[in-house]
């Protein structure tokens, strides 16, 4: 993505006659990145749309509060992550007892064999049960191998904290996939 393309957007975005063309070349160049971030986040294709098109319409309503102080990227990642993490605050709200809904998942029994599939289960439910900012670390730093100097500057927190979150979030991931080997 060249910074001449966002400026195109961003000049399309800002004219009322070419508005609605600027967004639809907005969601060409960054839909599908945003979406897989969402999906990494928050884990199933439906609820993944639902936060990408909750976090367009917050793009399309506030794409005048861009300052132009980052890349643009980096202003549409920001807006996806808040979404996804208010997404997943209100579900776990939602759930009359979320603990119990993760616990099915950890009482699988170990065979002989490792089941790759039950071990799938067993590490998506771990990280699934992590505290929010703990899920969101593992999951960049695991799945994307993003540097923490790159998610100190997309998340705005210090290195030192992301490391610390990581570290737990690893140690909560270990403990609960040893409980059933």
């Amino acid at each position: 993505m060249t910074a001449a393309t966002d400026e195109q957007i961003l000049v399309l975005l800002q004219q009322p006659d070419s508005r609605e063309q600027g967004f639809r070349l907005l969601m060409s160049v960054y839909q599908e990145r945003l979406y897989w971030h969402i999906r990494k986040m928050v884990g199933t294709h439906n609820d993944t749309d639902d936060v990408l098109q909750n976090c367009l319409i917050k793009v399309f309503r506030n794409i005048h509060r861009f300052e132009g102080k980052s890349q643009l990227y980096t202003w549409l990642y920001r807006i996806a992550t808040n979404e996804a993490l208010t997404f997943l605050k209100k579900a776990q709200r939602r759930a009359t007892d979320s603990i119990e809904g993760h616990a099915a998942v950890f009482q699988l029994q170990a065979e002989a064999s490792v089941d790759g599939e039950k071990l799938l289960q067993k590490l998506d439910a771990a990280i699934g049960a992590l505290p929010e900012k703990q899920k969101l670390v593992f999951r960049l730093r695991y799945y994307e191998e993003m540097s923490y100097k790159d998610m100190s500057v997309r998340l705005q927190t210090s290195e030192g904290a992301l490391k610390a979150s990581y570290h737990h979030a690893v140690r909560k991931v270990e403990a609960a996939l040893k409980e059933g080997l």
